[in-house]
């Protein structure tokens, strides 16, 4: 892997069918920055996202992270070496309560397994004491306090967000993938989603991977930006770069200024 990098994807191209979703594509993102990844509808972005979660196989090319060949590794293994996510629809357990939903996230990285977790074997408690501890200081991260016993089903759609967002943390993730999180939020809820994705990098050391339609958004908390169109990418580099570059420009508005 090049320096300072932390995620690698080399001439990755995904197929379904006769139809091409990603075509030949390489990019890296470094560790503690935040890279956006843009493009329109269809553009293959969730595809990307899905690939490095091992939920799709792609056809060629390698995806590497902190050392592993993701091609290599399963779905299920992707938390334990340090990626996490969220998605574009929530995928919380609504009639669980904020606390027990993050506390889902932070059993990913317990090694306890069933039975020893059933029996209350030796180390299952200084395991639950870290989990419990870690689940504190994620709902007094994201400011849950306040509906930290209540049901997720209860909350606003904002709220609901920041739980899926604590969730993901408590996972202790080295990258973290955003997928749209800011779809469905209002203004306000916005600039406060801008203030937590640099909390998370800043305070917590996490490095990111965004994926996300509202631009504003994207050009303020990215640190580097991919733009992709039609499964190809068409751009990578500093945000005002990409903003201003022609295909990007074409690909978004139909003709470049």
């Amino acid at each position: 892997m090049a320096e300072g990098s932390l995620l690698e994807l080399d001439s990755v191209t995904v197929r379904f069918g006769g139809i091409v979703a990603l075509s030949g594509i390489s990019f890296a993102a470094k560790a503690g920055e935040i890279t956006g990844l843009i493009g329109p509808n269809g553009a293959g972005k969730t595809t990307i996202f899905n690939c490095i979660s091992r939920l799709y196989t792609f056809s060629e090319g390698e995806i590497t992270f902190c050392g592993h060949r993701l091609s290599r590794m399963p779905a299920h293994a992707m938390a334990r070496i340090g990626v996490g996510r969220t998605f574009q629809n929530l995928a919380l357990f609504n009639s669980m309560s904020v606390a027990e939903n993050i506390m889902v996230g932070a059993h990913s990285r317990t090694n306890a397994g069933f039975l020893a977790s059933s029996l209350w074997l030796s180390g299952v408690a200084a395991e639950e004491r870290e989990v419990a501890r870690r689940t504190d200081e994620l709902i007094d991260f994201m400011e849950l306090g306040p509906v930290a016993s209540r049901k997720v089903m209860e909350l606003t759609f904002a709220t609901r967000k920041r739980v899926e967002l604590a969730r993901a943390l408590a996972g202790q993730p080295s990258l973290l993938l955003l997928d749209e999180p800011a779809a469905g939020l209002n203004h306000e809820e916005v600039e406060t989603l801008a203030s937590i994705i640099l909390q998370i990098r800043d305070r917590r050391g996490v490095s990111i991977l965004l994926v996300e339609h509202h631009m504003n958004l994207v050009m303020r908390v990215s640190d580097h930006i991919i733009a992709l169109d039609f499964g190809r990418k068409i751009a990578d580099g500093p945000p005002k770069e990409v903003r201003d570059n022609a295909d990007v420009m074409r690909a978004y508005l139909g003709t470049a200024r």
